[in-house]
């Protein structure tokens, strides 16, 4: 192996391909409780010490920043990081802890709250009851018998783990934070706006109303993404109608899609690789979505939660299913009656790896005001928001990290 000399100003790729860590057996292969053995710590970048106290890092010889940008510049992703054997994760990854200690997928000190699985194939009238008292009261629930073949979801799901399971060179010319071509792959879009760094890697495109450069997107994932994006085109119109007729009646189901709430869709495929300690970071952290509606598939490994009072319920991960969210616009438009509720991943303590594929519905016209609808306004409920116009209201959102708070608020009347 060749040697080179390291020290805190050595980048973080160059450290890992010189590195003894990457001649060591598999993680799966070896204990990884041995934060104190330095072979495994790369030293341009801090290490986690919380499983070792008496490894206190020196706060004199640590800046964050340059830490950030010498991982973002490496391009090897916590994908990179997890392939070349951390023990320990890097100091920007640690969250401040966590007051409630039950939101481990499953733990028995939570209480389980259900979250709604509505079958498509129901009459109407009752699809649309049954959506309109999910989206009131929870905010989230799952559909089954959607119409969407599962081969399109599986593949889907399979070629986003393919891409991000590629060695990290192949990867690497898709690393950027440059969307101007409609696509890229990073971590985390709000790394150095973050007070802490989440566990996950992400390929984001723009599929509508322009599609992206395909030169930039993965060989492995355009036709898998087309497909998927055909069919979540045509489920997301019927799904905004079903919830437009809730709020307003059926002559006014297609008001939504005329506010030009379907023309704007973001596709994000997240994978959440294995985490060597889950207990000190996220997978994603607490949020709620900007838009108007999301549409989510996920794998068979669990991880996505949701706010439901003062509790965190798992959305247990339904063979087939399609997860739906309401977005913060969409709240503010039924003036309060749906809800868009804060959700969040837990970092993944599983070898297997979480992959989930999340597309936004968001309106295309973004200088047109939005606010409550006409209908939803009386002299017995005034209105609850004040307008805006959507390009304002995403500029607010980018500005800012993913911290829990809505921008609902800033909104408020």
């Amino acid at each position: 192996m060749d040697t080179i000399s390291l020290n805190r100003h050595t980048p973080l790729y160059t450290i890992a391909k010189h590195s003894t860590f990457l001649s060591l057996p598999p993680l799966s292969h070896r204990r990884l409780s041995s934060p104190n053995n330095n072979q495994f710590r790369p030293k341009g970048i801090q290490m986690s010490t919380a499983a070792d106290p008496t490894l206190q890092p020196d706060p004199t010889n640590y800046d964050r920043l340059k830490e950030l940008k010498q991982f973002d510049d490496s391009k090897i992703g916590v994908k990179g990081l997890v392939d070349r054997g951390l023990p320990t994760i890097p100091r920007f990854f640690v969250h401040p802890p966590d007051p409630d200690t039950s939101t481990k997928p499953g733990s028995s000190t939570r209480t389980r709250t259900s979250i709604p699985v509505i079958d498509f194939s129901a009459p109407r009238s009752t699809l649309v009851k049954q959506i309109r008292d999910s989206a009131s009261a929870l905010g989230f629930f799952q559909i089954v018998n959607h119409g969407i073949p599962p081969a399109t979801i599986n593949q889907l799901l399979s070629s986003a783990r393919s891409f991000n399971e590629l060695p990290v060179e192949e990867k690497a010319r898709f690393y950027s934070r440059d969307m101007s071509h409609g696509a890229a792959f990073s971590t985390n879009f709000d790394l150095y706006q973050s007070n802490a760094a989440s566990w996950r890697d992400t390929l984001q495109l723009r599929l509508a109303p322009t599609p992206p450069d395909w030169d930039h997107v993965p060989e492995n994932c355009k036709d898998s993404i087309v497909d998927w994006d055909r069919e979540v085109a045509r489920f997301g119109e019927e799904l905004m109608g079903l919830l437009c007729e809730g709020l307003l009646g059926s002559e006014n189901a297609g008001l939504l899609k005329e506010m030009s709430c379907l023309d704007t869709r973001i596709m994000v495929a997240h994978y959440y690789p294995y985490c060597p300690q889950p207990e000190l970071t996220k997978g994603l952290s607490s949020h709620t979505d900007p838009g108007v509606l999301t549409v989510l598939v996920q794998n068979e490994v669990p991880g996505l939660q949701v706010k439901v009072g003062d509790e965190w319920a798992d959305v247990e991960p339904v063979e087939g299913a399609i997860v739906i969210n309401i977005g913060d616009i969409l709240q503010i438009l039924s003036n309060d009656e749906y809800k868009s509720v804060e959700h969040k991943v837990v970092a993944n303590s599983s070898k297997d790896p979480r992959v989930s594929v999340a597309v936004f519905f968001n309106p295309g016209r973004r200088e047109d005001l939005f606010g409550p609808l006409q209908g939803l306004v009386s002299p017995d409920k005034p209105p609850h928001y004040r307008q805006f116009t959507f390009k304002d209201y995403m500029t607010r959102f980018f500005s800012k990290a993913l911290d829990g708070k809505t921008l609902t608020n800033y909104y408020r009347v």
